[in-house]
């Protein structure tokens, strides 16, 4: 059955407004406007934040729709997808954050709006050990997407990681995926949007 519903979970002080959200959200619009798509401004609290996406995907049609994570919003997706066991993709998916987030404990600035700030908290890295999926069996079709050249994040420890997916692994590139519009077709086919 075709995906009716694509949930994107943007990363670390990220929004909505990243390149890539913004880019999936025209190609559904533009190629499949009979999909519900949402991608919502995450709260720094993991667990809140985790709780938001539950709240707005409960009526969801669970055998329908599918997430897309990018950083840390595809560790995110990949407890989503245990949760409703839907296809996921993870877009240079972070693997560990409660360990690369702990340097970041105290006040942020967002990515695209450095007036805007937030605090991250001691208490979230407990939040994201919690929400840990490793070790567990993907429970539905996973596609990983990892660039080599990504400055944050390691390219075998995130292939590592997700050894049980389809992986696309990228020479080069970046963090930011910032070819993201070439893989943007592979991704709706891997959702296999209506």
């Amino acid at each position: 059955m075709p995906t009716t519903h694509l949930l994107y979970l943007h990363g670390f002080r990220s929004s909505p407004q990243s390149a890539k959200a913004r880019q999936m959200a025209a190609h559904v619009a533009a190629h499949h406007p009979g999909v519900h798509f949402w991608c919502p401004q995450l709260p720094p609290s993991p667990r809140a934040a985790m709780g938001l996406v539950a709240q707005g995907i409960a009526d969801w049609p669970q055998g329908t729709m599918a997430v897309v994570g990018s950083s840390l919003g595809g560790f995110y997706a990949s407890w989503v997808a245990q949760q409703t066991r839907c296809p996921s993709v993870l877009l240079n998916p972070a693997v560990d954050p409660a360990r690369d987030l702990e340097r970041y404990i105290g006040e942020q600035t967002a990515w695209h709006d450095p007036a805007e700030r937030f605090f991250f908290r001691p208490e979230y890295i407990a939040e994201l050990r919690a929400l840990d999926m490793r070790g567990r069996p993907p429970a539905g079709p996973e596609l990983a997407i990892i660039a080599k050249g990504d400055e944050l994040l390691d390219w075998r420890e995130m292939a590592g990681r997700y050894a049980a997916a389809q992986v696309v692994l990228l020479e080069g590139g970046d963090h930011a995926l910032s070819d993201f519009p070439a893989h943007i077709g592979t991704v709706a086919r891997f959702c296999g949007l209506a």
